[in-house]
């Protein structure tokens, strides 16, 4: 004889699809439906029309380029060697700076894995954090 209990708990389940996809398809349209009818009742203002010609008061890059930003700036100390030497190295430095980083590793030959047996590159890196931490706080209240 079978189990009767075990009959109606098999008859209760509902399968996945597309019982439960439907409905949760039909949660999901009725949020959209009101997301777009808010938004279509209350539209978000414009604000003043886009001035081509006009450069906004003090613009910043974003907080991972301060650095880069602020070192242009410092290098116009370098205009003794000409009118674009402060751009030029402005690019140059950053640039091989990057390079450096990219070639450290073929660069740096020791076989020792230990950082703390390994004193100057832990100095490089520090110093390296300390210019890019420095610059960017720098920038950013400058």
């Amino acid at each position: 004889m079978s189990d009767p209990s075990k009959k109606d708990k098999e008859q209760k389940l509902l399968p996945f699809w597309p019982h439960y996809v439907l409905s949760e398809l039909i949660a999901w349209y009725v949020i959209l439906g009101l997301l777009v009818t808010l938004s279509a009742v209350f539209p978000a203002g414009l604000e003043d029309r886009a001035n081509a010609m006009l450069t906004p008061e003090h613009v910043k890059p974003e907080w991972y380029f301060l650095s880069v930003y602020q070192f242009l700036k410092v290098a116009a100390v370098f205009s003794f060697l000409g009118p674009d030497m402060p751009r030029l190295l402005g690019i140059l430095i950053p640039g091989i700076l990057i390079g450096m980083l990219f070639f450290l590793p073929f660069l740096d030959r020791s076989p020792k894995k230990i950082a703390s047996r390994r004193p100057v590159m832990i100095a490089v890196v520090v110093v390296a954090l300390g210019v890019f931490i420095g610059l960017t706080l720098w920038g950013q209240f400058s």
